[in-house]
């Protein structure tokens, strides 16, 4: 449906500052899971899922505060889009769809991964997660990595009390090794990691089209433009916190608080495309006012004065053109 210019900025003013709070407020719910989580960790998966049972709230807090996160971010890239789409008939209002649904496809893989996390976690602790690695085919990948790493490495590495530096090992890659086929058995595993890839796909079309057609009206510079286009990418690659960047960024323009103003495309309700570098070579080496010469202004110079003999010079007088 098309939109007069009156409407159009009518609703981005509406809306526009409620956008860049649910932006800011996604943007510190991310970040705020990211260090309730960072309890759980470990050297191991086997220590992971240990710490996971120690710390079974954090992990659910945590997916809670990222689930919240991403579905807030879906008022910055549904406005993005909308802006975009009101100023060109080109944008296929069609994937309108998928910039909604791929924040909430991410916050469905964080709860149900959480639920995931702590099953695995239970079972490895009840010692019911089993290693499909042998005794023997252990003591055989530790015997390589001391080969590789050295002895002296290697017991320093593998250094646990009451326990040869090889035991250690032993006893640590058959405990990873449960642990992972408790991961990769948990009922909900299959579940988060479909939900987790259609997430990471989903924005990387919605936020790679988005700032495309935000950079061709000028709603976004050329530069964040690119960015937000190359973060979109980085998410397919497990690299989602990286477009938080280009969210800051985005919430300040929402609240108008962007260093330097908004581009002029926000204000004209309008698109402005960016000048293309031949167009800004070409416009730099116009001539300046100053430069230009007026080939109608003439000023006549002075009469030559006389030779010296008392006749006067009788040449035609020249013209000088004035710049």
């Amino acid at each position: 449906m098309n939109r007069t210019r009156s409407q159009i900025l009518e609703w981005e003013s509406k809306w526009s500052v409620p956008a860049g709070i649910a932006t800011f407020a996604a943007v510190a719910l991310i970040i705020a899971a990211a260090f309730v989580i960072a309890s759980v960790s470990g050297s191991g998966e086997a220590e992971l899922l240990t710490a996971a049972k120690e710390n079974a709230s954090d992990v659910t807090v945590s997916s809670i505060l990222e689930a919240l996160g991403f579905l807030l971010l879906v008022a910055p890239l549904y406005f993005l889009f909308r802006a975009a789409a009101s100023r060109s008939e080109r944008v296929r209002r069609q994937l309108v769809g998928l910039v909604i649904i791929a924040p909430l496809f991410f916050a469905a893989s964080a709860i149900i991964n959480a639920a995931a996390t702590n099953e695995a976690a239970d079972q490895f602790a009840a010692g019911e997660a089993k290693s499909t690695l042998t005794q023997s085919e252990a003591k055989k990948e530790c015997l390589s990595d001391r080969k590789d790493e050295g002895s002296e490495a290697f017991n320093k590495k593998w250094d646990a009390s009451g326990k040869t530096p090889l035991q250690d090992c032993e006893d640590t890659k058959i405990a990873d090794d449960e642990a992972e086929n408790a991961l990769s058995e948990a009922s909900l595993r299959g579940a988060a990691t479909g939900f987790g890839l259609a997430g990471r796909l989903g924005l990387a079309v919605a936020l790679f089209y988005s700032c495309l057609w935000g950079m061709r009206t000028g709603l976004l510079s050329r530069f964040w433009g690119s960015l937000g286009m190359a973060l979109g990418v980085a998410a397919l690659l497990l690299l989602v916190q990286f477009t938080l960047i280009f969210f800051i960024y985005f919430g300040l323009v929402l609240i108008g608080k962007l260093p330097g103003g908004r581009p002029p495309a926000w204000a004209a309700g309008e698109a402005i495309p960016w000048p293309s570098p031949g167009e800004k070579m070409a416009a730099q080496m116009e001539p300046k006012d100053g430069d230009v010469i007026d080939v109608d202004a003439v000023e006549e110079e002075p009469p030559p004065s006389s030779n010296g003999n008392g006749s006067g010079d009788d040449s035609p007088r020249r013209k000088r053109k004035q710049r």
